[in-house]
């Protein structure tokens, strides 16, 4: 007997038919003897109708009512489909964060899963119940309800996975695996069967939207296989594993964008020690993620520094850069939020030269200036003006050869 930890997305969930095919998936999991987990995100454009409410009353809610609010939505599609199971004769079970207990630590929106509480879970699976658990959600040790970010339903069903020591964890989207690009803006994208945790991470760091970036750390850390697949379709499907040789011949194995990026330069910054530190310290305070860092030369003292965040952050990075540029005497701050970061994925490139090369005469070809690169050993990411973005994946994906089979 497997244990088996099945996710489903907000698409998968969005009605009672919807649901239905859900429950079909499990009973089919659980009629295969293996004893089944589920774990369901909220209905789609749910909780996007939460937190517009939440907006709407008030410009800045308060961090803990506003959790509060937002994971309601799950606790609506737990319940429907343990409904809709038990009303076609299999026993099942809905448990929210806190029921199970998935402990977090406080930060509100962005909360991290510190523990997991299998014990409750164990003994309805132990009765042979259909374990229905709400993603997105926890509970602080104040009992307080908190949220994992945005896409935390993954994290939700990796963590879960990973605490049961489940056999495999199945992650039910509405696409049927992960692309070599986003299909809708390159027709030429190809499923890829199998891709290392490094190369999905960076993905979905970069701008996938498969999988939530903390869901595949996690998967990494643990060793849990997780396996993209369709809830409409039972073709294809990526597994998400551990690397192996086959996969360092592919040089670049992916590429990603990401439009929701703005940039930001402080300028004429004094050089000395402790001016980053000053500038990016409350940002750290304040959850505001900081990606990519530039530092031009000092000339005569003084140098510019570039750094991108998120343009959900936009507002709030500005006001602190804004604060602490004044407070080391820098000259001024520029923004700029017409900008896109374009990355190229793959192990291969670890061990494969002028891969770099390559990206930056094609983009030059197109006429599209590089603003800003930053690499890693199976990355590198550009900064481009976001009008450029999908010409810039198109021409990339063929100078690499992905819509070849290989």
């Amino acid at each position: 007997m497997a244990l088996v930890v099945q996710k489903f997305g907000g698409t998968s969930v969005a009605d009672i038919e919807k649901i239905k095919n859900v429950a079909a998936k499990a009973i089919r999991e659980k009629k295969a003897g293996n004893q089944v987990v589920v774990v369901l995100s909220a209905m789609a454009g749910e909780t996007d109708r939460l937190i517009a409410l939440a907006h709407q009353a008030a410009e800045s809610p308060e961090p803990r009512e506003y959790d509060s609010l937002i994971s309601t939505g799950e606790h609506v599609t737990i319940s429907l489909l343990s409904i809709v199971l038990n009303a076609m004769g299999h026993q099942a079970k809905s448990f929210l964060g806190f029921q199970v207990k998935i402990m977090t630590d406080k930060a509100h929106k962005k909360a991290r899963i510190v523990s997991i509480d299998t014990e409750a879970v164990k003994k309805e699976l132990k009765k042979g119940t259909i374990a229905i658990v709400a993603g997105f959600q926890g509970v602080d040790d104040e009992n307080n309800i908190t949220t994992l970010g945005r896409g935390g339903s993954d994290t939700s069903a990796v963590a879960l996975a990973a605490a049961l020591n489940a056999d495999q964890c199945d992650i039910y989207t509405d696409v049927d695996g992960v692309y070599t690009t986003d299909p809708n803006v390159c027709n030429r994208a190809r499923r890829i069967d199998k891709i290392s945790y490094d190369e999905m991470l960076e993905m979905a760091m970069t701008g996938a939207k498969v999988l939530q970036p903390r869901s595949v750390e996690m998967a990494k850390k643990y060793n849990v296989p997780v396996y993209v697949k369709s809830t409409f379709s039972d073709e294809g499907g990526t597994l998400v594993t551990k690397e192996d040789k086959d996969m360092e011949r592919e040089v670049v194995s992916g590429i990603t964008y990401d439009r929701e990026k703005a940039k930001i330069t402080v300028v004429h910054v004094p050089d000395k020690p402790g001016i980053a530190a000053t500038l990016f310290t409350p940002l750290s305070e304040k959850n505001v993620s900081v990606d990519m860092i530039i530092q031009n030369a000092s000339l005569e003292g003084y140098t510019d520094l570039t750094f991108t965040v998120s343009k959900k952050d936009l507002k709030d990075a500005q006001k602190i850069v804004n604060s602490s540029a004044k407070n080391i005497g820098a000259k001024k701050v520029q923004v700029d939020d017409e900008v896109a970061k374009i990355s190229i994925i793959g192990v291969g490139m670890a061990s494969h030269s002028g891969v770099a090369a390559k990206m930056f005469k094609t983009l030059a070809d197109e006429g599209v200036n590089i603003m800003m690169i930053s690499t890693s050993e199976i990355k590198i990411s550009c900064i481009i003006q976001r009008k450029y973005t999908e010409l810039a994946v198109s021409v990339l994906h063929d100078a690499f050869g992905l819509e070849k089979k290989k």
